[in-house]
């Protein structure tokens, strides 16, 4: 049956259970957050084989990796809004059928244009997926600890798949051509598609008010260039073009907020900020995942670069931290009943910033265990913050504007990841560069080594007797200096995270136990 604000009123939330249909209906939601995660990272080991058969060009390669999380960051806010008027549970199918679709069509593309086509209608069909699945379960779980229960399920779907793509993708690569990583998208779609109409119950705001299609398109004119901005300012530095393009981002955010005040039935109501839970929750998921991305980033480029690791043994290594946050999602609603939503948040911060600061302790020669013990502190306690962050999110708002909280609280997971690589990345290069030793190699040699690890290591190759030698090791130390910074500005973001959470949500009406 539809779930209304006024049905959910009327009651105590704490006397309504979920019934078994709920939470069949949640693992079929769970299961469309688990590939909407993976196909964010699948690519990652079939690049090789795309570029042997496609022949993209390199800025061609760079769209078919980047553009789905563009077009999904773009939307979000759009699509949430718009599932909480014509119905979450539509647009949910919407999307699912849209994402099955488009990865047919990438698994057979015969083009570079036809793939990046193919992954412009992935990321569209995202955006419907993600803040639909989070809007639905906050009407579906009216109960707050079956609700807390429901998030932690999802989140560890959603990290789970992160960690799961570059395993799965190489796995199918090693027995299938490279189009069959996107094939594994099916049958959870037809399923969804299946059963959804019998599980999941259809939900909506009953006085949404009018769509305004000027929002809309101020919304997307400030994610897309400023993602694009961030992302691409990380693979070819900060210039001109970027901080244009990231100029006109920050003008259409100006302009949508401006506009949101003036309307009647505004796209994204402003007064949800407000509200020191909700603007504490979206703050701490942003600076959660950033912590998290930018470790990812550089971590992996030491596993491969500094120690040694092929890529499949970098990624089995960070392996353990992606399953730490998996498993600590689904515990943060057992912890909140022992405790208060303020003490396990801020504790997970708090195991998190210790994690970061552990990574410290890295060397040019240190063993992959020290990596994978600091990384499992990070995993585990941003798996905590980020099912309780959701949580928050949602509880703190009626069941009609689910679809729209939902969307800022995933708004602000894209953004925490664009930024953390962005940022956290931008400060080991730079003390890289500032750290490598070009002193033997002419303007061109030097340039190309101060680009990357990966590049560095390329030239030391073609330099004659000890000079690469020299070259690697300097190369390799100076990017474990800017790891060094990078790791211990992310502990101090973590730990001003957690005073941040004991300070704001301490006396609110959500702190309390589940």
């Amino acid at each position: 049956m539809s779930v209304s604000a006024d049905h959910t009123s009327a009651i105590n939330p704490e006397d309504v259970r979920a019934t078994k249909r709920d939470w069949a209906g949640l693992v079929v939601l769970a299961f469309a957050v688990l590939l909407i995660a993976v196909d964010g990272t699948v690519l990652d080991l079939a690049l090789p084989f795309i570029s042997a058969d496609l022949e993209p060009s390199s800025t061609q390669l760079l769209w078919i990796i980047d553009v789905y999380s563009f077009i999904l960051a773009g939307l979000l806010i759009t699509m949430g809004t718009l599932g909480d008027r014509i119905g979450r549970r539509k647009l949910l199918l919407i999307g699912a059928f849209g994402f099955g679709l488009a990865s047919v069509v990438a698994a057979v593309s015969t083009s570079p244009e036809m793939l990046i086509g193919a992954r412009v209608l992935q990321g569209i069909s995202g955006a419907t997926l993600m803040p639909a699945t989070l809007g639905l379960i906050r009407t579906i779980f009216v109960n707050p600890r079956q609700r807390t229960e429901a998030i932690g399920i999802w989140g560890a779907m959603a990290g789970g798949g992160t960690a799961a793509g570059p395993l799965i993708g190489g796995w199918m690569l090693e027995h299938f051509w490279w189009g069959s990583v996107f094939l594994i998208n099916i049958p959870v779609m037809i399923a969804l598609l299946a059963l959804g109409p019998i599980l999941i119950p259809e939900s909506k705001d009953p006085n949404p008010g009018r769509f305004d299609l000027v929002s809309a398109a101020l919304s997307m004119a400030t994610m897309l260039p400023l993602v694009y901005a961030v992302k691409e300012s990380v693979v070819h530095g900060i210039d001109l073009t970027m901080l244009g393009i990231a100029a006109f981002g920050l003008a259409s955010g100006v302009a949508f907020v401006r506009r949101q005040r003036s309307l009647k039935d505004p796209m994204l109501d402003l007064k949800l900020f407000s509200n020191p839970s909700f603007t504490t929750a979206v703050l701490t998921n942003l600076l959660s995942i950033f912590a998290l991305a930018g470790v990812l980033f550089f971590g992996s480029q030491y596993l491969q670069l500094v120690l040694g690791n092929g890529a499949f043994d970098a990624g089995l290594l960070m392996l353990p931290g992606m399953l730490l946050s998996a498993f600590t999602a689904v515990a943060a609603a057992w912890l909140v009943r022992r405790w208060t939503v303020t003490q396990v948040l801020s504790a997970g911060l708090i195991v998190a910033g210790i994690g970061a600061a552990m990574l410290l302790a890295l060397g040019v020669d240190s063993g992959p265990l020290a990596f994978v013990a600091g990384f499992g502190l990070v995993g585990a306690g941003v798996g905590v913050a980020l099912t309780l962050t959701s949580d928050l999110v949602v509880s703190s708002v009626e069941p009609e504007r689910a679809g729209a909280a939902s969307a800022v609280s995933e708004t602000a997971y894209e953004l925490g990841i664009a930024l953390g690589v962005a940022i956290l990345g931008s400060v080991v290069m730079a003390i890289f560069r500032k750290g490598i030793d070009t002193s033997m190699l002419d303007a061109d040699q030097a340039h190309a080594a101060q680009g990357t690890l990966g590049g560095a290591i390329q030239e030391a190759a073609h330099l004659p007797g000890d000079a690469g030698s020299v070259l690697v090791d300097s190369a390799k130390s100076a990017f474990v200096d800017g790891m060094h910074v990078a790791t211990g500005a992310t502990a101090l973001v973590l730990f001003i995270c957690a005073a941040l959470v004991l300070r704001m949500l301490r006396s609110t009406p959500e702190n309390a136990k589940r």
